[in-house]
């Protein structure tokens, strides 16, 4: 097989495009971002995204899906809600000439006749197609709708060539949880873009020198340069509120041995099961791997987890307990 150069994609970029940091390049369908024509609409389910720093509406346009259900489109929503969508909005483009009464949609009346026009300039829709949108917080409007992507794509049989290699580059360093905190994106020890003032006066911003290798929507392997440089990874360890008495204490080996210098390295690890799983064209990495476990993380060539004897924990120095609550519903 003769795949040619492998192209290379950004993490931001393939969230944007596709609403995945794996995509499959075989599907010619794309999120398009529209949240800038949603601001001023009458209606909240777009306003309110639109007006949310945080916040993402985005449509999907599927060519000729014009002839999706009703039933099909419900079922479509039901999907979505797997990654916390609370709805699917649709647009038919049944004659894009008519701004009135050419566009299917229950959501349609909300939406001035000049949005409804940019809509479908920016998306080059064409009588025949069918546009969904997502509206909510980034994170789960790419998801949503980087899944919709995939599901639409085998559903209706888009693929466009066998094989879609792709290298993903420029993750961010570092994603904000809920309480406002930061945590790596991959791990601590990943080497920044920038320089360590500017990892601190900004994380948001920073990116990281990892990269992914990617295959037909499976990530295959992936990869990072480590930090070289003392004053970098104690300026992560403090984005990361790690304080100096925790970095000695946990880490003192590590910032030791980077003040004796140390060369730039870095490196890529394959999942050898996934791409035997591509090989074979397999659907799940559990009919290539020896020892596959349930969705329950049993075994059930060898039974695992199985009952331990005296012996053997005894061996172990292992003693088994009781859980403290409920010792106590037990009292009780």
């Amino acid at each position: 097989v003769e795949l040619g150069d492998f192209p290379m994609m950004s993490h931001a970029d393939a969230i944007a495009r596709f609403g995945s940091d794996k995509p499959d390049l075989r599907i010619p369908l794309e999120l398009i971002e529209v949240k800038d024509l949603m601001t001023d609409v009458d209606f909240k389910v777009f306003s309110g995204p639109a007006n949310d720093p945080h916040g993402r509406v985005a449509a999907l346009k599927v060519p000729g899906g014009n002839g999706l259900t009703r039933k099909q489109i419900d079922e479509y929503t039901k999907f979505v809600g797997i990654y916390g969508a609370r709805g699917l909005a649709y647009i038919k483009v049944n004659d894009r000439a008519d701004l009135e009464a050419g566009l299917q949609s229950p959501i349609v009346k909300f939406l001035p006749l000049e949005v409804r026009q940019q809509l479908l300039d920016r998306l080059a829709a064409e009588n025949g197609d069918l546009i969904f949108f997502g509206a909510d917080r980034g994170k789960v409007v790419s998801e949503a709708l980087g899944a919709l992507r995939c599901k639409l794509g085998h559903d209706l049989d888009l693929y466009t060539c066998e094989w879609a290699p792709l290298w993903v580059v420029d993750f961010p360093m570092f994603e904000e949880m809920d309480n406002g905190a930061w945590t790596p994106l991959h791990h601590p020890f990943t080497q920044p873009t920038c320089s360590p003032e500017a990892l601190m006066e900004n994380p948001g911003e920073a990116l990281s020198q990892a990269y992914d290798i990617v295959l037909n929507g499976t990530e295959l392997g992936g990869g990072s340069m480590r930090i070289h440089q003392y004053d970098m990874q104690e300026a992560v360890f403090q984005v990361l509120n790690i304080g100096k008495d925790e970095q000695r204490e946990k880490f003192g080996f590590l910032l030791d041995a980077l003040t004796y210098g140390c060369p730039p390295h870095g490196g890529l690890a394959f999942g050898l099961d996934r791409i035997v799983m591509l090989m074979v064209n397999a659907e799940s990495i559990r009919d290539v791997i020896a020892f596959p476990k349930t969705q329950s993380a049993q075994c059930l060539m060898t039974d695992a987890p199985g009952a331990v004897s005296n012996e053997q924990l005894r061996e172990l120095n292992i003693r088994l307990r009781e859980k403290v609550a409920d010792q106590k519903l037990n009292d009780q």
